[in-house]
């Protein structure tokens, strides 16, 4: 596996060995051993399994402590546009944004940490969307922040008809308006 860095270093495109041949293919999406040699160390206890026809938008979702999840994303069907924000008081790259095409084609793996919102948009007719948690689902501790943010300004991809968002992520409140 390859593990890259991206504009914000504790964000991780992951990128794993695959093997083709005339019957398909074979790829470790995780190995522990391999993931913590490369600093990503927290133990995943929850998998998640998503499918969104094309325009949802889900996100920019996160949990609180002491029930913050670090998450691995990857796409198995479609493709999405995948987005993580920096919520970390006092971090240097709060507010920033990592951004990130996740397909079963290009087969990447994004590590989200503790400590960032996150959503995606569903760029395929539909998609089945992946994910590791580092923590169990928490109703109590789940928040989240707009999509549309002005002070994050995330570059979603247009369509030409209004993205499909959930009643509950259509009530967020800005990063300036949200209390960690």
């Amino acid at each position: 596996m390859k593990f890259t860095p991206t504009v914000i270093p504790d964000v991780v495109l992951i990128e794993p060995d695959v093997r083709k041949d005339p019957r398909g293919f074979f790829l470790e999406s995780y190995r522990k051993e391999e993931f913590q040699r490369h600093g990503i160390r927290e133990e995943f206890i929850q998998d998640n399994h998503s499918t969104s026809v094309k325009g949802v938008l889900r996100g920019l979702h996160y949990q609180t402590a002491p029930k913050q999840q670090a998450k691995l994303v990857r796409v198995v069907r479609g493709e999405v546009f995948d987005v993580a924000v920096d919520i970390r008081p006092g971090s240097t790259t709060f507010g920033k944004y990592v951004s990130q095409i996740l397909s079963a084609e290009n087969k990447m793996i994004l590590y989200v940490p503790a400590g960032f919102a996150h959503g995606y948009l569903t760029l395929s007719d539909e998609a089945e969307f992946l994910y590791k948690v580092s923590e169990i689902y928490s109703p109590a501790h789940e928040r989240g922040i707009r999509w549309d943010d002005p002070d994050i300004r995330v570059a979603w991809t247009k369509f030409d008809r209004p993205y499909i968002l959930s009643d509950k992520d259509k009530t967020f409140s800005g990063l300036k308006e949200t209390k960690f």
